[in-house]
């Protein structure tokens, strides 16, 4: 979409107040995360383009559109800029992160590099929902592969997105109760996600010009 911010165009026919909350708005490209998250219907509502980029990750790697905003729902809580916050030395001075984990899907850099080659996506942001759903695709796929897990078992999966696929095998994710229960944190909202959209997805089907709900097919 093309950018309609012109501030500097606009510096002599716009008041300073005006001006200002202009810079606001163009700095905040990302929008804001759905206030509620328990409900697909009500995000996709709010974020229609998120249903078509889920919808084509979808269509091109095999995981179902609710198990995609499930994983993002639990990693970033939709927040575009996200990371994880940094530690502490000796109490109270900030330090470094625990991970280089960031954007939407939370992926690392390293994993991020791969995606981008393997999947040709040499400009790809983790801050852009189009790219995040896209990797998360990707990832799973891979997953399904080198693990024979099926892209319908979200609990699995999410174990294998964390662990990553070797430690997965491995069966690390055992020792980790905390990793266990998020996963099935994400298979809850994975099949309340799948419930709601059964009744709504209809609604965000409209992709052509003359296409309005509730006739789109």
């Amino acid at each position: 979409m093309q950018s309609r911010c012109r501030p500097a165009s606009l510096l002599k026919t716009v008041s300073v107040p005006a001006l200002a909350a202009l810079l606001t708005g163009c700095a905040m490209l990302a929008p804001a995360p759905p206030p509620n998250q328990q409900n697909i219907c009500e995000i996709f509502r709010e974020q229609p383009d998120w249903y078509d980029y889920a919808r084509d990750a979808q269509a091109k790697w095999g995981t179902p559109i609710a198990t995609q905003m499930a994983f993002i729902q639990r990693e970033s809580s939709f927040r575009s800029h996200v990371k994880p916050p940094r530690r502490r030395l000796l109490g109270f001075i900030p330090w470094t992160r625990p991970s280089s984990a960031y954007g939407y899907a939370q992926a690392q850099d390293p994993v991020w590099g791969e995606y981008k080659d393997d999947a040709g996506r040499l400009f790809a942001r983790r801050t852009h929902m189009k790219h995040a759903t896209d990797f998360i695709g990707w990832y799973n796929a891979r997953t399904h592969r080198m693990t024979g897990l099926s892209l319908h078992n979200p609990e699995h999966l999410y174990l294998a997105y964390h662990e990553g696929q070797g430690g997965y095998q491995r069966g690390s994710y055992r020792r980790k109760p905390a990793v266990r229960q998020a996963a099935r944190q994400v298979s809850r909202s994975a099949s309340r996600y799948q419930r709601q959209l059964a009744a709504c997805e209809a609604e965000f089907r409209c992709d052509g010009l003359l296409e309005f709900w509730p006739f789109c097919r």
